[in-house]
């Protein structure tokens, strides 16, 4: 069984390119091994990931995510059985939301990502892939 699991998560320090590029190369290693995919969207201190692929190798994935000490105030977003994924095309792509705008953010200035529905923090995980630039090599 397949599941998308969404969580959203608040940076301990500064994002950082070397942060970044430390989450993503572990994240491309880990889930090309693992037959996980997703999109990471990154910027204003906040990180709000889609992971998709078998449960037990999200749920996995998850409670190591969970334990990483660079994040904190880790919460659950959305998680749902799938039978496609949405974003299967990559291990982890990543959208950094000053290549969307510097003046993006994440939420909306109405939407608090915390509290709506997964599919409406769904809808704007996609609208910030269709704006932004995609950073990724594609899945083997």
């Amino acid at each position: 069984m397949m599941i998308r699991l969404i969580y959203l998560s608040k940076a301990v320090g500064p994002q950082t390119g070397a942060l970044t590029e430390s989450i993503l190369r572990t994240a491309h290693a880990w889930n090309a091994q693992n037959g996980v995919t997703g999109v990471l969207c990154q910027g204003q201190g906040v990180f709000l990931q889609v992971l998709e692929g078998e449960r037990s190798k999200v749920t996995s994935l998850y409670a190591r995510i969970h334990a990483d000490r660079r994040h904190k105030d880790l919460e659950l977003i959305h998680c749902e059985s799938i039978t496609e994924r949405r974003y299967g095309d990559w291990s982890m792509a990543h959208v950094r939301l000053s290549d969307v705008d510097p003046q993006t953010k994440i939420a909306w200035p109405e939407f608090d990502p915390y509290s709506p529905s997964g599919r409406l923090v769904m809808a704007r995980i996609d609208e910030l892939v269709a704006k932004g630039r995609v950073l990724d090599a594609p899945r083997p």
